[in-house]
Formats: C-alpha cells, structure tokens, sequence
C-alpha cells in the first residue's frame, strides 16, 4: 500500500512553533513525565521520545488562540492526573451483536484480553493490539504510525508521547468485510484522577472496505460502590485518544464515533484521515458524554475524486461543552465532501462548532457542502458557531451555513392538539432532529442504542 502525502498539508494553527516558545508549561511537563514513565524498545521508543522533546518545548493552548477561544482548559490545568495500574479483568459494558466477536476492549488506555473477541473474522483482516503482533508486522505499521498530518499538535504529540500499545485494524487489498469492527476504550476512574490515551491505527490497503466503530465510555470502579464513594458519572479523569486512518486507492472507510465519557470527565479526541484517489470515508461522530470534549477532526485528500461524508451530532445539557474542529483539505481535482453536523443544546450547556474547507488552486471541479444546525433548548443554553470555506479555485461548487433555532411553538401545538403531552412532544421534536445523523449510521443495534439514549434524556425537555 502506498500513500502519497500531498505538498498541500492542513492548514493547523494548533501546532505550536519549538522556536516561538520561551516559557516552560510546567503542568504539561507533568502530564509528559507521567505518561512516559513506562519505556518501550526499538523505533517505537524513538518515536516517543521525538513526540515527547516536541511537547516539553509546548503549551497548552489557552483562549488567547484563535482556535481555543471557545474552550477554557483553566478547569483541568487544576486536576493532577496519574496514570492507572490496576488490572481490570471483569467489566460491564454494551456489546454490539453485529461485532460480538470482532471487538477489542482496552480499560483506561490498556489492553483487556479478556474482554475482547476476535475470533471468525476472515482472512484479509488483522485485528489486534500493536503489542500482541508480530515483529514483522509492527514494523510494517512503523510507516503509518504518528505520521498523519497534525502530529505536532500537542495533544497528539503528548498521546503520540506515551505510547505503550494500540488498537491496530488493517484490511489487505480488495479484501471487503462486512462485519463491523468495535473498538471500546472504557475509563474505569474512582477517588483518584486519571489520565488514559487511547490509540487507534486503522489501514484499509486499495479496493478494501471495512466498518469501524469506535466508542469511549466510562464504567463503575468497584471500590466506587462503597457507601459515599464517586460514582463512575462523578469521578474525574482525562482521556487524550489519536486515531489515525489511511484509506488507500479505491478503498472504503465508515466510521463511527461515539464519546460518552462521564460526567465529569475530560475527553480530548484527534481523528486524522488521508484519502488516496478514488477513495471513500464516511465519518459519525457522536458526542454524548464528558464535562469538557473536544474533537479535531481532519481530512487530507492525497489524491484525485475522494469522497468524504462527515456526519456529526453532539447532545449536551448541563454545564457541558463540547467543541467539534473539523478540517478538510481537498488538494486535488474532482473531490466531493459532504459535511453535517447538529447540535442539540439544553440548560448551561455551551456547543462549538468550527468547520473549514480548503480548496486550493490545484483542486478544480471541487464539490463541498457543510452545514451546522443547532437546537437550542433553554434560553442559557449557548453555541459559537463558525463555518469556514477557503477557496483559490476557480472552478468549483462549494457552499456552507448555520442555523440556530429553538423548537417552535406551532409545532409543539400541533402535536397537542392530537392528544400529545407538551413534554412527549417535545421529545418527538428532538428525537427527530437527532434521528437525521443517527439513521445514517450502518450497524443496526447502535442505531437503537443511541435514539433510545437520546429519548431517556430528561434533562433535554425540561427548559
């Protein structure tokens, strides 16, 4: 397989210039001492230690830059994380039907054997941790690994820093599998914070095609059970996930992705795709969960007619935020990019969105559609919306826009007119403004799971 990496690379005010820093971040350098305190051999260690020289001449961003200004991280510079060491063995978690036996589990950023199941999956396909691989075949994930665009970002250095292991998924040429590929990244936290960093590498060779879901969630820590302990929802930590997905020539990708962190956690997720020519991605993104979420996702067209879907919906109420960066860069000629993401916002919460297109000269006959819609819920209820489109070239079709709206007055009356409650038809009116992103994702069971979550919501009818 080969990718040719385009001269026209995302344009990233995240990356942090090693010659314009002077000031030392000291609660970085903490984070770094903690997460590579575990060491590894061979270029993999060399790849961490190149990460982490890169993240001790960093910060972390604040709301002075342009791409922070939304998101204060203040609340979690005043949490000191540590790293788990407990074994978890035996945990509680959705099993999808669909991947019941094509699923790997890792707890708080570790690999779980024995909650994990790939066993029937055809031939063409490798699942499996990078650590529990071959040596032969970790060094042919040493081309991929860490080497998409935006891996100077600081977080993604700092994931990139303490790399121990990693979910690995690669589809050999003109393989297709049909059944879905679950990643489950579950955060087991109690009394003392945490901080887990999930790593993802996914390969589809040319002609391949694959279905991936990729779910963060949080579980109750036995000793949390105790009378006046932290709950699983209450309990603080911090989980830093990389994924990074190269999709070949003529290959295809859907993706699905899922963060339901709890309540009072911190969830910071980067999504680096590079599209070869002819190529096709579709991307859910689904955003429940966390106190404090953020999600980069970014696009790298490496080569002539990709196609990239990006399908987004993000549900908060609370005092939540979430904040969804996407970008797309679409360097060569005949791309098509189709992008929506909804927001439903209820109480204090506060939702960003930022989404840029990039359309350089080279990429003429360029089609790109993007759209932000937003339901506002309560009269607090807050979104910063910023829909971006950056074209030098001539001949192209490119549009993009935002809507933000409440649910309206008429049609919650219509609806009690025909013997609907007020709030059960309030929850008809978001459950159908959610269903429009959730329907479009290809496993089944996961459709359920997530417009039933979305239903038992209570807070989101209550203004």
């Amino acid at each position: 397989m080969s990718i040719q990496v385009s001269p026209s690379p995302i344009p990233n005010s995240n990356v942090v210039s090693l010659t314009s820093m002077l000031d030392r971040d000291d609660y970085l350098t903490g984070l770094l001492n903690q997460v590579t305190a575990t060491k590894t051999e061979g270029w993999l260690q060399e790849l961490r230690q190149s990460a982490a020289n890169w993240v001790r001449h960093s910060i972390i961003p604040t709301t002075r830059e342009e791409e922070w200004r939304f998101t204060d991280l203040s609340s979690l510079r005043k949490v000191q994380f540590n790293l788990e060491t407990e074994n978890f063995a035996s945990l509680e978690f959705d099993i999808l039907p669909e991947a019941a036996n094509s699923r790997l589990v890792f707890v708080n950023g570790v690999f779980a054997p024995e909650l994990s199941a790939v066993t029937d999956l055809p031939s063409g396909i490798v699942v499996s941790n990078l650590a529990g691989l071959p040596v032969v075949e970790q060094e042919g994930i040493r081309q991929y690994l860490a080497q998409a665009e935006g891996a100077q970002e600081v977080f993604t250095a700092l994931n990139t820093a303490g790399i121990t292991d990693a979910a690995v998924v690669w589809v050999k040429k003109n393989v297709v599998i049909e059944t879905p590929i679950h990643l489950v990244f579950i955060s087991v936290a109690g009394e003392t914070a945490i901080i887990s960093q999930p790593r993802c590498l996914v390969v589809a060779e040319s002609g391949s095609q694959v279905t991936l879901v990729e779910e963060y969630t949080n579980r109750l820590r036995a000793a949390s059970r105790r009378e006046g302990a932290e709950s699983a929802e209450e309990a603080v930590y911090l989980t830093n996930a990389v994924t990074e997905i190269w999709v070949a020539d003529n290959a295809e990708v859907s993706h699905t992705r899922v963060e339901q962190e709890g309540a009072e956690a911190f969830h910071i997720g980067k999504t680096a795709i590079a599209q070869a020519r002819d190529s096709r991605y579709t991307c859910h993104a689904i955003t429940l969960g966390a106190k404090l979420s953020r999600h980069n996702l970014e696009i790298l067209q490496t080569g002539e007619q990709t196609q990239t879907t990006l399908n987004g919906l993000t549900v908060i109420t609370g005092k939540q935020l979430s904040d969804t960066h996407s970008a797309i860069a679409l360097n060569y000629p005949h791309g098509t990019s189709e992008q929506l993401h909804k927001c439903i916002v209820g109480d204090r919460a506060h939702a960003v969105f930022n989404g840029k297109v990039f359309v350089p000269k080279p990429a003429q006959l360029t089609n790109a559609a993007q759209l932000n819609r937003n339901l506002l819920l309560s009269s607090k209820a807050r979104v910063d919306t910023k829909p971006q489109l950056e074209i030098t070239a001539d001949n192209v079709k490119c549009a993009h826009g935002a809507t933000v709206s409440q649910l309206e007055d008429d049609e919650i009356f219509y609806l009690q007119s025909r013997g609907i409650d007020e709030n059960d038809a309030r929850k008809l009116l978001i459950n159908a403004f959610a269903a429009e992103v959730i329907n479009q994702i290809p496993v089944p069971s996961l459709r359920e799971i997530l417009l039933n979550t979305v239903n038992n919501l209570k807070s989101l009818t209550n203004d």
